[in-house]
């Protein structure tokens, strides 16, 4: 343990109730390989592991799977859900309604993220017209939808911050790749993440538009884990072991990453050889780690754009203390 995740479990304790911490933890994912960690420390056990060395005993871990980042969010805020992984925009977001209540615990993953089309016409953001249909996890506050939005305004200036947001849809991943693939469905395009956009780029009609990495300049945390401040407060040796659990998952991710390409596979089920997907997390760009990377670019944007009222004034300010000395962005 760091000297200030230490510290930030001392704090969180003196300042939670005198009561035990609770018997069971309720946590989100989503699916897509930036959810790999995720995954492995459901599939592993890495929470319960980590809560008895803590001195916890038993305690049950409950995952659901949501494809929507604002569905996670609300399950968050109506207290059905005590961790959700989804995007930072989420995040942001709530961190915003609640005034502070929400807070991300750490980054998860990232990968460059490609908006791909099968229309041959689109070269870039300006060739999309009203005939066409781009899919995103949740329109205007998905990362995919922040983005979009910034890459617009850089390429057609401010005025076209929103000229996409017409022809942009929810839908999820997996039903994203199968309307792209189907020339008949009117949604032809998807700002994806691996390893649907590899499947996808698989047919030779479907080419990239666009590359998140291309936008950032570097590293971006796709997913982020986030609670309730006042669940860290009341538990904190449960939220550490959360956190603790998802490094050992990043681990066995950098040093073992066929076996967690493996284990990733045989859960999701997803239609991807071992080699297929170590390849895809061994791209430039990808990141297993908690450290939250280009969290304030998008905090920036969504304040600019009225999205947010109130502008954080760097990362720390909606992430919990257990992280703050990681060099987030």
């Amino acid at each position: 343990m760091s000297c200030m995740a230490a510290l930030a479990v001392a704090a969180l304790g003196a300042a939670a109730p005198a009561r035990a911490e609770v018997a069971e933890v309720r946590l989100t994912h989503q699916p897509g390989m930036i959810y790999m960690p995720i995954i492995l420390m459901e599939i592993q056990k890495l929470v319960e592991k980590r809560a008895a060395e803590a001195g916890l005993g038993d305690v049950k871990v409950s995952w659901v799977t949501l494809t929507s980042g604002g569905a996670s969010v609300d399950a968050l805020i109506s207290g059905n859900i005590d961790f959700v992984t989804s995007g930072a925009t989420n995040l942001l977001l709530a961190w915003d309604r609640t005034r502070g209540e929400v807070k991300g615990l750490a980054g998860s993953g990232g990968a460059p993220m490609l908006l791909v089309t099968r229309n041959p016409e689109v070269k870039t953001l300006a060739d999309f017209s009203a005939k066409d249909r781009i899919a995103v996890p949740t329109v205007k506050v998905s990362t995919q939808a922040v983005l979009l939005q910034i890459a617009a305004e850089r390429q057609l200036g401010e005025a076209g911050r929103n000229k996409l947001d017409p022809i942009t849809i929810q839908l999820g991943h997996p039903d994203a790749v199968g309307a792209v693939l189907s020339a008949n469905n009117e949604v032809n395009s998807h700002f994806s993440l691996p390893p649907y956009q590899q499947i996808e780029l698989k047919d030779s009609k479907v080419h990239a538009v666009l590359n998140s990495y291309d936008i950032v300049g570097g590293p971006l945390s796709n997913a982020v884990v986030f609670g309730k401040k006042s669940f860290a407060e009341a538990n904190p040796k449960l939220t550490k072991a959360v956190l603790d659990a998802l490094e050992d998952a990043d681990a066995l991710i950098r040093d073992e990453p066929r076996k967690a390409a493996e284990l990733y596979l045989a859960a999701t089920g997803e239609k991807l050889t071992p080699d297929e997907l170590v390849a895809m997390m061994q791209q430039p760009g990808v990141v297993f780690s908690t450290t939250p990377y280009g969290t304030m670019l998008q905090a920036d944007h969504m304040a600019k754009s009225g999205i947010l009222k109130t502008r954080p004034a760097n990362w720390r300010d909606f992430f919990l203390p257990f992280v703050h000395d990681k060099p987030g962005t």
